[in-house]
């Protein structure tokens, strides 16, 4: 009985172990310097102006009920794009994704907001300006 405690423990410890460091390294993406991304989203990135970048998966649960949200302010808000990783990986290595749903606000070619997890639409709109 006791070393199946100690399993559970363990696993259990593992999961709040990785989840902090995933929380952690969005903190030091801030400021980042965003060189080379492929496409209309570089010259978009490289033209300085304030863009929020979704990242998203079509399997992922989160970004299921996110997802409408983002097409919602699409329709308002002229500088949201959606990057999707299933289709473009490469994209969201450059910017260090980790997980999705994440959200990054770029503005004058570098990062400065990095999110993870899904997020409401008046935080999102509180991100746009």
């Amino acid at each position: 009985m006791n070393s199946v405690l100690y399993i559970v423990l363990a696993v259990v410890g593992f999961f709040v172990v990785l989840q902090l460091y995933i929380r952690l390294s969005t903190f030091s993406k801030k400021g980042k310097v965003i060189e080379e991304v492929p496409g209309v989203l570089g010259s978009e990135i490289s033209s300085g102006k304030k863009l929020l970048i979704y990242f998203y998966t079509t399997s992922c649960a989160a970004c299921k009920r996110m997802t409408p949200v983002i097409d919602k302010l699409n329709k308002e808000f002229e500088n949201i794009r959606k990057v999707n990783l299933a289709e473009d990986m490469a994209v969201g290595k450059i910017f260090g994704v980790m997980g999705t749903p994440s959200t990054v606000i770029v503005e004058g070619g570098e990062v400065e907001s990095f999110l993870l997890g899904a997020k409401t639409e008046a935080a999102l709109r509180k991100l746009l300006g």
